[in-house]
């Protein structure tokens, strides 16, 4: 392994040995204050709560971090316009002041702004009732500022006449409109955004351990005082003692509910949402759309040299680990883009395809399209909070709830107060310094040996922390080479996923570390060879673990596809299945 000496907040493999030492005790440490189960966005965000308010904490995931919903998003930072025409006022006006509290304060390097156009096919009533929706939306945006100490952070939204709309979507079906109203959200890639996350809690000092499994919970009488759990990564079993335990294993709920006896204190639905990936060059346009559909909105975002377009809205109850989007899905999405295209798309042009599940809190018999996303924290039994629902956007809003429930049983079992959340001021590693290397971008290029938009490239994903990837290429020039099958990444990013971002196996790298697994038309199959050398010589793989890695990602690959030409849902999971997580 290389990088003997690390910044403190790196989760490279031996803090993970370490973590796993200090949350077990073989390290001397007493038991946690909190420890957490999940390591998405909302699990990571309680973590990062839980640890800058001075409680000792941990975190433990079965797989990788982002590995479920987290990673499988739309990938927006927004207020949900459609929340306004369900009156949820309060849950626009939480998530649009936490938008610009992400863009502005806490991950400016991570969060950018994207516009969208409302296109228009009704005369007369139409524009001012979506203007009114709009003036709202930008409203609530820019009280939300005021309350931050700064401004919206976006333009507001303008109006559109259907020439101006043929000027900015030269492929857009502009003679199917009225007009459009442009208007502007925010965009995040969404797996980054939670290993951000994850490293700025270990950097203040929480516990991080991935590919670590729950399997039961630690009781003292009524109480839980913690988990066993079992390392896959060793074949270890582990008990891990926490005063409170925060559950926030998304739509995992249920079964970690069966696991204590808390049943029916919350019932969680998963709801599918199908994205495809198609390359830039076959939409011309300088804004993505958003369109309603007779289900749900659907959503055509620029995405670097791509677009993501999306999404479906369907229950799922088959395989939560790994859900498949079946030809009908794909078929769906194609259907309603190509409605408003000149040119349509087919199934040639897609390079990625893939599907997530959305935790959405069940209880009656509506469509989960009409499920609300609020979200809750309940206390099923003591020692044990249970989180769920939400959205990505309002994560630290969520991990502020379920840490101040978790207060209520610390302050029962020690007698200490909570301190106040102060997650809205704590900004996410690569923040600072962001703005100054950005200003320095073209000094950046001279000294590394880098092209400019490389630079910019890797600003985008590391922010003010560039300097720690630059290290890497300095110390090996060889880093600095596009990475073979993937030319927009390069090979140094591949090792700084292990080194410093708890990447441990191929699909961890190729899927979320990366985005190559839905960037390429090849899913990814050319550049695994190369990124498993790279990470055979971090990770001290043998050359029959490195072929092992690579065969099984081929294996994802190809299940995928078979999975994607399947009509329903029970034929597409089927194929899915035959392949499982590398242990």
């Amino acid at each position: 392994m290389s990088q003997p000496s690390l910044p403190p907040g790196a989760l490279g493999p031996l803090a993970r040995d370490a973590a796993i030492a200090a949350m077990t005790g073989a390290a001397g440490e007493a038991e946690l204050d909190v420890l957490v189960v999940g390591g998405g966005v909302v699990g990571t965000g309680v973590a990062l709560d839980a640890v800058t308010r001075g409680l000792s904490t941990g975190l433990l995931e079965q797989r990788d971090l982002a590995s479920g919903t987290s990673s499988r998003s739309s990938k927006l930072i927004h207020g949900g316009l459609r929340y306004l025409e369900m009156l949820d006022f309060a849950l626009v006006r939480e998530a649009l002041t936490e938008r610009g509290l992400l863009l502005n304060r806490l991950a400016p390097h991570l969060v950018k702004p994207v516009p969208f156009l409302y296109p228009l096919t009704h005369k007369g009533w139409e524009r001012p009732y979506v203007a009114a929706g709009l003036t709202l939306y930008d409203g609530m945006a820019a009280l939300g500022g005021l309350a931050q100490g700064g401004g919206m952070g976006l333009p507001r939204h303008r109006h559109l006449t259907r020439r101006g709309v043929a000027r900015i979507a030269p492929d857009f079906r502009a003679e199917t409109v009225t007009g459009a109203i442009k208007y502007y959200d925010c965009q995040v890639d969404d797996a980054r955004l939670v290993t951000t996350i994850a490293r700025t809690a270990a950097r203040h000092g929480a516990q991080v351990a991935t590919r670590v499994r729950v399997t039961g919970f630690l009781r003292e009488g009524e109480r839980v005082v913690g988990v066993t759990a079992r390392d896959l990564e060793h074949g270890q079993d582990l008990e891990v003692r926490a005063r409170v335990v925060v559950n926030a294993a998304g739509v995992w709920t249920d079964e970690i509910q069966e696991m204590v006896g808390g049943r029916g204190a919350l019932h969680v639905q998963a709801s599918k949402g199908v994205h495809l990936v198609v390359p830039r060059d076959r939409i011309r346009s300088e804004s993505g759309f958003i369109v309603r559909t007779e289900t749900s909105v659907l959503f055509v975002i620029p995405w670097g040299r791509h677009w993501i377009i999306g999404t479906t809205d369907t229950d799922w109850n088959l395989d939560k680990a790994h859900p498949a989007a079946s030809k009908a899905d794909i078929d769906y999405i194609l259907t309603h883009v190509n409605a408003i295209l000149r040119e349509p798309l087919d199934h040639d042009d897609v390079e990625g395809v893939y599907a997530g599940l959305r935790p959405l809190l069940a209880g009656e018999s509506e469509p989960t399209s009409k499920i609300s996303r609020e979200h809750t924290v309940v206390t099923p039994v003591p020692g044990l909070v249970m989180i769920a629902g939400g959205k990505l956007t309002t994560y630290r809003v969520m991990a502020k709830d379920a840490v101040d429930a978790a207060g209520h049983s610390l302050r029962a079992t020690t007698n200490v107060g909570l301190r106040e959340s102060i997650t809205d001021k704590v900004r996410l590693l690569g923040a600072d310094g962001y703005e100054t290397r950005a200003n320095q971008r073209v000094l950046l290029a001279r000294r590394s040996g880098l092209h400019v938009a490389r630079i910019d490239h890797l600003l985008g994903r590391y922010g003010g922390l560039i300097d720690e990837v630059l290290d890497l290429v300095a110390s090996r020039r060889v880093l600095g080479a596009p990475l073979e099958g993937a030319e927009d990444y390069l090979a140094a990013e591949v090792v700084y996923a292990v080194t410093h971002e708890a990447a441990r196996h191929l699909d961890d790298v190729l899927t979320r570390r990366t985005r190559i697994s839905i960037e390429t038309f090849d899913r990814g199959v050319s550049a695994a060879p190369a990124v498993a050398r790279l990470m055979a010589d971090e990770l001290g793989w043998s050359a029959e673990t490195q072929r092992e890695e690579v065969e099984h990602y081929l294996r994802r690959v190809e299940a995928e596809r078979q999975s994607q030409l399947k009509t329903t849902d029970q034929e597409a999971d089927e194929a899915r299945v035959q392949v499982t997580d590398i242990v």
